[in-house]
């Protein structure tokens, strides 16, 4: 039966006209709150498209440094960058080098454009041989990311990536500690200013497949289910990670990814109140969109600002995500 108040209340007049739609928005996009991935490899003028993420493709420094200048023009939040080295090893040492790719990358784009937000992806996928998170042994009976091991090689892959200028470091291995051994790394050089956005709600998810194409991190056997998160665990194991990751030092937390989970960035953000809180709107969610656009059975501007929209609704006030720069134009 209708409702009683009806036809003195009629929610419809709220939506009549475009302007009281617009007027009355309580969730608005803005360009400032995206972060851009960038995934950096060895050369000059190097553009290697991505296939499975169309429009987006492994660059050299030099092209790094363009997209750097075109992120800040264009008012973005800031940029994350991922390194593919020219050689891989076990522990992954170009990921800690002075001169390794991502160190070269951060002081390129700083150099571009100096007040751009460049923070960096702290972990060992993509430059491992092996395509884990870490150093791997067989202390657990198989073949596993040695956890207590990798801490100090986070620790000195964070300083690294801090020395050469970056203004944010983000580790996402989902190594138990990781977040303290960066700070106490941090710390013990003098970069006690530099904040860490961490990855504390990682989950073990299907949607990262592009993002291994891109970052050449398939790992070369088993998965990485043993330390990222289980889809169908309880979601107030979630909170138990953020929570942790915030004892240890983390000023900012981050859900990943995001459409899937927008039930995790919610009860997140209700649990944590004021602590920044920020989202990845992964690689296989932006790729569906695509595939479907490209045969045009949806409207690929429309779906990726309404599927952005709801990942802010949701309580992210930043969003890692592939459409930064076509956001930031939509919106203009």
């Amino acid at each position: 039966m209708p409702d009683s108040r009806f036809p003195t209340t009629r929610l419809r007049r709220l939506r009549y006209h475009p302007a009281i739609r617009s007027l009355i928005r309580e969730t608005r996009l803005d360009p400032a709150s995206l972060i851009l991935p960038l995934f950096a490899r060895p050369g000059k003028a190097v553009r290697q498209p991505i296939g499975s993420m169309p429009g987006h493709a492994q660059l050299s420094v030099d092209l790094i440094a363009e997209e750097a200048r075109e992120a800040a023009k264009l008012g973005l939040g800031g940029i994350i960058l991922f390194g593919i080295p020219a050689e891989k090893d076990p522990v992954g040492r170009d990921s800690y080098s002075e001169s390794g790719i991502v160190q070269q990358a951060i002081k390129a784009a700083k150099d571009a454009a100096p007040n751009l937000l460049v923070i960096t992806d702290v972990c060992f996928c993509e430059y491992t041989d092996h395509g884990h998170c870490g150093a791997i042994d067989d202390h657990t009976g198989r073949m596993d990311v040695n956890n207590d091991a990798t801490l100090e090689l986070l620790g000195k892959q964070a300083l690294s990536h801090a020395q050469a200028g970056a203004d944010l470091v983000a580790p996402s291995g989902m190594m138990d500690g990781m977040v303290g051994a960066i700070r106490k790394a941090l710390d013990g050089s003098g970069f006690t200013h530099l904040p860490i956005l961490s990855y504390a709600a990682k989950y073990a998810s299907s949607f990262y497949g592009p993002f291994r194409e891109a970052a050449e991190s398939t790992p070369k056997f088993g998965d990485r289910r043993a330390y990222q998160m289980d889809p169908a665990a309880a979601a107030e194991q979630a909170l138990r990670e953020v929570e942790l990751d915030l004892a240890e030092g983390a000023d900012l937390i981050m859900v990943k990814p995001a459409l899937a989970y927008l039930d995790i960035i919610r009860l997140v953000h209700d649990r944590f109140p004021g602590v920044p809180l920020a989202a990845y709107n992964v690689s296989g969610e932006f790729a569906m969109v695509k595939a479907a656009a490209q045969h045009g059975w949806i409207d690929e501007r429309a779906v990726a600002l309404e599927s952005l929209t709801a990942i802010t609704r949701a309580g992210a006030r930043i969003i890692l995500t592939y459409w930064a720069k076509d956001v930031a134009r939509w919106l203009v």
